[in-house]
């Protein structure tokens, strides 16, 4: 039983050494316009360390946010390549970039948290 913990700690590990390792490359050394200020939220990595879906966060419009997924497609090569040179594993994985959602869900159901107090406050 501990022996599957472990693995599964490892890809946690993994994941979030990939979150942080592509959040650098794309601050430091990608210069696609499309992709702009983006935050890594989270990556999840299969069980066989091929792919691994990395997602991510954006403050700017909806309208912009196909054209940041097709310029993270375009750069998913590049971004694969520089990740092999930093981070130390036998099979670099296939990246698959998805907008994450959470974020925003949060704000609105604040939002509206806070408008439903606001006019319970009167009663």
């Amino acid at each position: 039983m501990k022996h599957q913990h472990r693995g599964f700690a490892r890809s946690d590990r993994v994941a979030e050494q990939i979150r942080r390792d592509l959040a650098e490359i794309l601050r430091s050394e990608l210069k696609d316009p499309r992709i702009g200020m983006i935050s890594l939220s989270a990556v999840e990595v299969s069980p066989d360390y091929a792919h691994a879906t990395v997602y991510f966060t954006t403050l700017t419009d909806h309208s912009a946010i196909a054209e940041i997924q097709k310029g993270l497609s375009k750069a998913a090569g590049f971004l694969r390549v520089q990740l092999g040179r930093r981070i130390k594993i036998h099979q670099v994985p296939e990246l698959h970039f998805k907008f994450d959602q959470s974020l925003e869900r949060g704000i609105r159901l604040s939002r509206l948290i806070d408008e439903a107090n606001a006019t319970r406050g009167g009663d």
